[in-house]
């Protein structure tokens, strides 16, 4: 028998469960199919347990400084098993909080694995989706209106490297590690190969980052990345840029890797070099939807070729974020639901919870110089700022790229200490096209972090109080 639905969704992340809760908001019967957790990748295996794993280094890394406080911590040890039962607890009690969500929209859940049909007895359009669950029980039909894909993504892996789960890991591994290694080399210095080197290293593990491009975070302005890699590297961290892997010999119990003509002996491999759309297997091939290099290709309203089908997050490809892949969805839902949205926001906020913190949004400055005829580009340093140095966290800097002729901000780029908070504030900026001389002129708290953007913004005309 089939059940009849407005809206289904396939796949339970940021996108799938957040266009669930949209759509219940606006009225519609939805039913949301999700083959392993609600919340996904971001909630299981990327950005919440990273992050609280992230936390339990930072008090590490506190402690063992506590002394510049005044604080006399000594005998003290760290208990990787406990900081892993803290991430468990955090994302059981946020998937609880997701499931609550659910009951609440009155939406219903189907835990199996869906996959999209063709044009059938059920419907003249492709898009019946049959969810396939591994008990052996019979298959459930569901029949949309509309549908939405939002199957998320898996690591990529390399051919040198293949994934076995204990020497050579991927980030879906790396979560659930049971035990530190002593040694562990990261292949690839993007967003997550950086936040695992240092929460890692704040652990007392021996890390070496392996990138094949000219910088780490080569998302990334080239001065906040080059900032960057010199901090990591007088912490400790061992970084080789412009290299490529020669050989690999893999044992039982370590992996050998070749690098720069030297042999060196690891633990665990970590691979870090992207993400990859998990549409494999789901019927994509029962419709007439374009995939365009494994991505499936979506207009301005995330539809596919098919009118009634959408596709947001990761799938998609674009800026694989989570907060991205929630607004993608709510704007897909707003448009099948027919609001007109307008235009989707555009401005996202990029984070990098490692340490020191990273995070930008819009242009970096040669982007800008090859947009704008005449760019204006100021920094700030933290060390300039009260707060700041209260807390001991003074390095690093704010730097801001506005359009000379409009005095547009087009970009703005940070490092240092909560500047994953302090992005906020141009990601606000953005969305109401706010001027430097808006931000300068805006009256920030004082003692306060925030008095860098402040600052940043004065400084653009050359009126910043501190510096």
């Amino acid at each position: 028998m089939a059940n009849e639905y407005d809206l289904v969704i396939v796949g339970g992340g940021p996108a799938g469960y957040v266009a669930a809760i949209r759509a219940a908001q606006l009225k519609l019967k939805v039913a949301i199919v999700e083959a392993e957790k609600l919340g996904g990748t971001c909630l299981h295996k990327g950005c919440i347990p990273t992050k609280a794993l992230l936390k339990s280094a930072e008090q590490l890394r506190n402690l063992q400084h506590a002394d510049n406080f005044g604080i006399e911590a000594t005998n003290f040890t760290f208990n990787f098993a406990k900081a892993q039962q803290r991430k468990n607890a955090v994302i059981e009690q946020l998937e609880a909080g997701i499931h609550s969500l659910m009951k609440k929209g009155k939406i219903d859940v189907y835990e199996g694995f869906g996959r999209i049909l063709g044009p059938s007895i059920f419907s003249p359009l492709p898009g019946t989706v049959s969810v396939e669950y591994s008990e052996g029980n019979e298959n459930d039909l569901l029949v949309p209106k509309n549908l939405l894909i939002s199957t998320g993504s898996k690591p990529r892996e390399l051919s040198l490297l293949p994934f076995n789960g204990t020497t050579i890991i991927s980030s879906d591994h790396i979560v659930s590690m049971e035990e530190l290694p002593k040694n562990i080399a990261i292949i690839g210095g993007g967003v997550i190969g950086i936040e695992w080197a240092t929460m890692l290293h704040d652990m007392g593990v021996d890390v070496t980052i392996i990138e094949a491009g000219k910088h780490i975070v080569p998302s990334e302005d080239v001065e906040i990345s080059t900032a960057l890699a010199k901090h990591l590297t007088a912490r400790g961290i061992k970084i080789h840029i412009n290299t490529t892997i020669d050989t690999v010999a893999i044992h039982e119990h370590s992996v050998d890797i070749t690098v720069e003509h030297s042999v060196q002996s690891f633990e665990k491999v970590f691979v870090a070099i992207g993400r990859q759309a998990q549409i494999k297997g789901i019927g994509i091939e029962n419709t007439n939807i374009q995939v365009v290099h494994d991505m499936i290709k979506v207009n301005k309203n995330g539809q596919t070729k098919e009118a009634h089908i959408y596709a947001a997050g990761d799938v998609i490809g674009g800026v694989q974020l989570a907060h991205a892949a929630s607004n993608e969805a709510i704007h897909a839902v707003e448009h099948m639901a027919g609001l007109n949205p307008g235009a989707m926001n555009t401005h996202i906020p990029s984070c990098i919870y490692s340490y020191p913190e990273v995070a930008h949004i819009g242009l970096n400055e040669a982007q800008a110089k090859e947009q704008f005829s005449a760019i204006t580009v100021k920094k700030f340093p933290f060390k300039g700022n009260a707060k700041a140095l209260i807390n001991g966290e003074d390095f690093g800097f704010v730097k801001m790229i506005v359009d000379a002729d409009t005095d547009d901000v087009v970009g703005v780029h940070l490092i240092g200490d909560q500047v994953t908070e302090l992005i906020a504030e141009s990601s606000l900026a953005f969305t109401v096209d706010a001027s430097a001389w808006e931000i300068g002129h805006t009256i920030h708290p004082h003692p306060s972090v925030s008095e860098v953007m402040q600052e940043v913004a004065l400084a653009i005309h050359d009126e910043a109080i501190h510096y």
